[in-house]
């Protein structure tokens, strides 16, 4: 078997406790459709992230979408915008988390990632305030990607001295997050003499 083929097994493998966690019951079964319009869309989120994390965009994307119109949330909206940015339309993608912060503009997700979008688009300067709206945001669990993505931007500003405390800044939320570490690491070779 060749190292591809063995990686994305690897891959199923890791990723299926998610998907049986993800699964909706068996067709027929009496919570196949869970009529509580919440739940269903709880249930299509789990789904469309399953597949998302597996690559499946487009099908991610559906599942979103499904969710949304079950019951929008600020979630369905920013990962259905999470899905896009992977099939490089990231105008959408900044679209669906506009639309996710106006349902909840404590949650730090959208933020984030329209700066990230931004970033991709080759707009860096005006990801920097949406990066600092979700440093602040009230409800965020990973306060370490906003610093990290301003890391980003200073270091392409060419403002490595504030950049190497932007990715320390994310280290000080998660010390094992590697693309912190990789930052500071690329900032040391750049110091270091030829």
């Amino acid at each position: 078997m060749d190292l591809h083929r063995r990686f994305c097994w690897k891959r199923l493998l890791v990723l299926l406790p998610v998907l049986w966690l993800c699964a909706a019951p068996p067709v027929g079964a009496a919570e196949a459709e869970p009529q509580d319009p919440v739940a269903r869309a709880y249930l299509l989120w789990r789904q469309g992230t399953a597949l998302h994390l597996l690559g499946q965009y487009e099908l991610a994307a559906e599942l979103f979408r499904k969710s949304i119109a079950a019951h929008a949330t600020p979630e369905g909206h920013t990962f259905l915008g999470w899905s896009l940015s992977h099939l490089d339309r990231h105008e959408e993608a900044i679209a669906e988390c506009k639309k996710a912060i106006a349902l909840d503009a404590d949650y730090g997700n959208p933020y984030n990632d329209i700066g990230v979008y931004l970033i991709d688009l080759g707009r860096p300067e005006e990801a920097v305030p949406w990066l600092k709206k979700a440093m602040k945001a009230r409800r965020y669990c990973c306060y370490q990607f906003p610093h990290f993505n301003m890391g980003r931007v200073l270091l392409m500003q060419g403002r490595e001295a504030e950049a190497k405390r932007s990715f320390e800044r994310s280290l000080s939320y998660d010390p094992q997050y590697e693309p912190a570490r990789q930052g500071l690491a690329y900032l040391k070779r750049l110091g270091e003499p030829l």
